[in-house]
């Protein structure tokens, strides 16, 4: 079968490797969809993970159709729809340093158990939303992390995909009010659609004006703050942790869910007399089969987060697009 890998430092190729064999506890995956991430990039950049450096699979967000099942596994059909979580495989995450990638024609997935492994999912799904799962599985996670109540009020910067599926995460859990920020109009746009209440465009508005007068004046030390309960940052620009610590009230949470790749100064003193709460997020404990229930009930808005699908054959142009800042949303490569 063809499996596209990192063969070393900013290269990849798509290479021959042999079909997995389905054992009675395990159930192969003919892959239809697989979503690109901002991580392959950084694979792609420093030549793989180790102990796979130089040959490692690519693609973590798959999903596809099951062809093959081994006779003890249970509730699992040839022809079920799956999506299949990556950080469940025993052997090494999926297209994250493990022996196998979801940007392959077949996956294995080994010991196979429903809402463990891999779950599945109805027909009406089209395969390059259900590849969706693990990236909104992210979101989940970063809004899960904040603690939200219904009653709080937040502001999101970034509207790419993970801080689109963080809306939608915190729609799920029920808060009361979210804003979008982002320099990007379009994003903006998209942002609304998928539920934000309000956007801000952070290149032409003052966030913290503009926050004060969506959400009202918080309780502060210093007062002219935003009454905004959670700031969370899928940005990953340190504008961003600076205009989230200026503006936010006492005890107010500031969640970090986006890859920072310089060390960001921080203002200790304003975190410490408005006693800021920071938290960091990272992958999905428990969320994953979680998202896989919402997003089966509110596909078409989980729809609106792909920008692009782009079949297989042209794998190479996929992962330039999805690499090249500002490009693309959200590309997703797919298979018939």
């Amino acid at each position: 079968m063809k499996s596209s890998i990192v063969t070393g430092p900013g290269t990849t190729a798509v290479v021959e490797v042999d079909k997995p064999l389905t054992g009675p506890r395990d159930v192969l995956v003919r892959i239809r969809a697989c979503g690109i991430c901002g991580s392959d990039a950084l694979y792609i950049a420093i030549g793989g993970l180790p102990p796979r450096a130089g040959h490692m699979p690519l693609g973590h967000e798959p999903a596809g159709e099951v062809v093959e099942v081994g006779g003890e596994v249970a509730g699992i059909r040839v022809g079920d729809r799956v999506v299949i979580n990556p950080m469940a495989a025993p052997d090494g995450i999926i297209g994250n340093g493990g022996p196998q990638g979801g940007l392959s024609e077949f996956l294995l997935v080994t010991d196979a158990r429903r809402g463990v492994g891999l779950e599945v999912i109805p027909d009406h799904i089209p395969f390059e939303v259900a590849a969706l799962n693990e990236p909104m599985a992210v979101a989940r996670h970063a809004a899960n992390r904040c603690r939200p109540r219904s009653t709080d009020k937040v502001l999101i910067f970034g509207a790419g995909p993970i801080g689109l599926g963080a809306v939608l995460a915190f729609k799920s859990i029920g808060v009361h009010h979210i804003v979008v920020a982002d320099i990007i109009p379009s994003r903006l746009d998209k942002a609304l659609a998928v539920g934000a209440d309000a956007v801000i465009d952070s290149n032409t508005e003052n966030v913290r004006e503009r926050l004060t007068d969506l959400h009202g004046e918080g309780q502060s030390m210093f007062g002219g703050r935003a009454d905004t309960d959670i700031y969370l940052d899928a940005a990953g620009v340190p504008a961003v942790l600076d205009t989230a610590i200026a503006s936010a009230k006492q005890g107010a949470t500031i969640g970090v869910v986006a890859v920072h790749k310089q060390p960001v100064p921080v203002d200790l003193v304003t975190l410490m007399s408005h006693e800021i709460t920071v938290v960091g997020s990272m992958g999905y404990p428990d969320e994953f089969f979680a998202v896989t229930a919402d997003l089966v009930a509110n596909w078409r808005r989980y729809a609106l987060i792909v920008s692009d699908t782009i079949p297989f054959a042209e794998i190479d142009t996929a992962l330039a697009k999805a690499g090249t800042p500002g490009a693309a949303d959200k590309v997703v490569v797919t298979r018939d």
